[in-house]
Order: C-alpha cells, then sequence, then structure tokens
C-alpha cells in the first residue's frame, strides 16, 4: 500500500487516482534504474521527459503554462510517491516545487510563457543557486556579483551544493546587483544554460554520503552573460523578499520528504521483522521489537496529522512562516529517530545497502540542514513568539 495513502487528509478521489499512476510511474519506470543512477551520480534525463508525456510534472502548475492546473497538494503527493518507491534521484522538488513556482509566482507573464511550458514538459530541468562556498543559510552575505552591461548582466561568482546542477537547463542565480544596499541590493537572474555555454562551468559532482543518484553540483561563472529582461519579475532588488517567501513552500517540501521517508521506514521494518526468526520465533513476536515500531509508528502517525494541517494550510494560503518553520524543524529530526530505530532492527542487514533501509539511512541526514538548517529554524521559531 501506497505510504502517502495513511492518514492523508488531503487526498480526495481525484488524487487518489493520479496516486496510482504515479506509484506506477515510480515503482515500474524509475526505481529499476536507480542502481544505475547511483553508479553515474545523476538520473537519465529521458525520465524527466517520461514524466511530462504522462502529464505528472508540472501538474501544480496552470494549464496555460504547459502544467495540469492543479496545487501544491498534486506536487506534495508526487513527492511522497516517489519516495515511498524508493526512486528519488529525479529532482522534481526543485525543479518543480522551487523553481517553477518562483516563476509562477514572480515572473512576468512573458517569462512564464518562456519557461515554464519546458519546465513541465520535461524537455528542461530546473536548479536554482543560492549557496555559496563560505555563505549558507545566511543569504545576504552572497558574493556572486552581477553587473550591469548594456542589455545583460555580466555575472561572476560560484555556488555550491546545487541539486540538479548537472543537468540543468534553466537555472535561477541569487545575486548582488547592488553590493551597498544589502538585501535591498539583491536579485535573481534566470539563465537558459548548457555545457557550452560561455561563461558557465558545472564544476564537480559533489560526493555524498546519501542521495547517491541525485546530482548535487559546484556551479561557477566566469563574466557569464545574461539578457537583462531575464531578472525575475523584470525589477532589480526583489530577489531577498522573492526567497523569504518562497522559503516556507521549499521548508514544507522538506518536511513532506521526511515524513514519508520516515513512513517508508516503519513500513519496511515492520515487513522484516514479521519475516525474519530469531530464538524460534518472528522478531516481531519479542517485546523490544514490538515496542520500538509501537513507539515509532506513534511519532509517524503524530507527525503525519501535523503535516497534513500544514498541507491544507499551504493550499488555502494560510501557513506563516514560523508553523513552516516548525514542520520542517521537527518533522526531519524526528525522522532522523525514527529511521536509526528502525535500522536496528535490521541488525547488520541494515548496514547494507541491499536493503532499502539503509539507504534511507543515508539519505534522510541532510533534511536537517536542506532548506535551512533545524538550528535556525528555531531562531525563527522563535522571533514569532
Amino acid at each position: 500500500m501506497s505510504t502517502s495513502l495513511i492518514s492523508a487528509s488531503w487526498i480526495d478521489e481525484d488524487l487518489a487516482d493520479v496516486a496510482h499512476l504515479l506509484q506506477d510511474f515510480f515503482v515500474k519506470e524509475v526505481a529499476p534504474r536507480e542502481e544505475k543512477f547511483r553508479a553515474q551520480g545523476f538520473p537519465d534525463r529521458d525520465l524527466y521527459e517520461r514524466a511530462g508525456e504522462l502529464g505528472l510534472s508540472g501538474m501544480s502548475i496552470p494549464e496555460e503554462y504547459g502544467g495540469g492546473g492543479g496545487n501544491f497538494a498534486n506536487l506534495a503527493l508526487l513527492l511522497q510517491e516517489q519516495t515511498a518507491a524508493g526512486a528519488g534521484s529525479l529532482g522534481f522538488a526543485v525543479s518543480e516545487g522551487i523553481v517553477a513556482h518562483y516563476l509562477l509566482a514572480y515572473a512576468t507573464q512573458e517569462q512564464k510563457m518562456r519557461w515554464l511550458p519546458k519546465l513541465c514538459s520535461g524537455e528542461w530541468v530546473g536548479s536554482i543557486a543560492m549557496t555559496e562556498p563560505g555563505t549558507g543559510s545566511d543569504l545576504q552575505a552572497i558574493t556572486t556579483r552581477a553587473r550591469r552591461d548594456g542589455d545583460h548582466y555580466v555575472v561572476n561568482g560560484s555556488k555550491i551544493f546545487i541539486s540538479n546542477g548537472q543537468l540543468c537547463d534553466l537555472v535561477v542565480i541569487a545575486v548582488k546587483t547592488d553590493s551597498a544596499e544589502g538585501a535591498k541590493g539583491i536579485s535573481l537572474l534566470v539563465a537558459e544554460v548548457g555545457d557550452g555555454t560561455p561563461g558557465f562551468t558545472r564544476g564537480r559532482n559533489l560526493d555524498k554520503i546519501g542521495l547517491k543518484g541525485q546530482d548535487t553540483s559546484e556551479l561557477f561563472f566566469e563574466d557569464l552573460r545574461i539578457p537583462a529582461e531575464n531578472v525575475l519579475g523584470g525589477t532589480e532588488g526583489q530577489g531577498f523578499y522573492q526567497l523569504m517567501n518562497q522559503l516556507p513552500q521549499e521548508r514544507l517540501i522538506t518536511a513532506i520528504l521526511a515524513q514519508s521517508i520516515s513512513e517508508a521506514a516503519v513500513t519496511a521494518a515492520l515487513e522484516y521483522t514479521k519475516s525474519r526468526e530469531a530464538f524460534g520465533k518472528p522478531l516481531f513476536e519479542l517485546q523490544n521489537t514490538r515496542f520500538e515500531l509501537a513507539e515509532c509508528a506513534t511519532i509517524t502517525r503524530v507527525n503525519r496529522v501535523f503535516l497534513d494541517d500544514c498541507i491544507v494550510k499551504h493550499v488555502n494560503g494560510e501557513l506563516d512562516t514560523a508553523t513552516a518553520s516548525m514542520a520542517k524543524y521537527w518533522i526531519t529530526d524526528r525522522t532522523g529517530e525514527v529511521v536509526d530505530r528502525c535500522q536496528q532492527l535490521f541488525g547488520g542487514y541494515g548496514y547494507c545497502l541491499e536493503y532499502p533501509i539503509a539507504g534511507m539511512y543515508a539519505d534522510n541526514r541532510v533534511l536537517r540542514v536542506l532548506a535551512g538548517a533545524n538550528e535556525v529554524m528555531k531562531e525563527l521559531i522563535a522571533r514569532s513568539l
């Protein structure tokens, strides 16, 4: 059974039908290739296009821009089914969940018509470049510069930890267009890029402890020329405002990924302990095993109720920054606990990658750092009190 359908109050009959399409795609077409993706360090591009053909890419984007006409609930369902299937290499969380929604929220009509259809069809993969080698959660401290030169901006600098960096065709770059203005001097420039784009270089595909099949890269800009018309929204100096207003969705996405891993871990541990025998009976018959799983199942169910409430609020435009930060910090922290306890029940097999629980253990760790470290989340929550 799909873990995303467990107590998900926002999944109506139409979304339940979509869930079955997503399961078929991720289980039958993507998951069997995950070993290949882990070996090469990135997924195959054709699967983005295949998702577009099936109408599964861009479901949360309006039809006039090539999307499916749904809302955030469609995207949440996609991410849950992707995680439940163990098919996490495809970067939909960034390409659609972040990049496409930045464009939808802030781009001019001409920009939307130019970029969104190619993202929704899977022809293009999107990426967003915020983090720098010396700058993490403090976005005001970025050093990548964009100098106006006639009808172009000339960009110099570097970014790191960029999801979809090896495959991206369109990248939203956070730059300083006015170094004297602090936050008001930050702008978002949208670059259409390829391996032969002058001034644009894809650096290392970073060797991570988890998410081995998901490309995460360094990006370098050396006199990269971006048309001035590619300022997101058409006006300089709006970048920090745009980033801050979209971060709650990014943090909710992170919580969704974490919750899906928790549910998958409990399901995997239940299946394993009911089939594995020790001392002449299934592991599940031992009191310690039963108590551990009872606690993990309870934590996971409680978190699901909180997450469902956040998703409903976000669909209705009511999710505030503090609550999104709470969901991101709390659910990712608890996921680390649940996965660790479930992995322990596998014994030595839990340390072997042939068992999905080992991959969950490595993959979930970054979620406490992604979209702003959990320590930053606590500070944001405290400011709202």
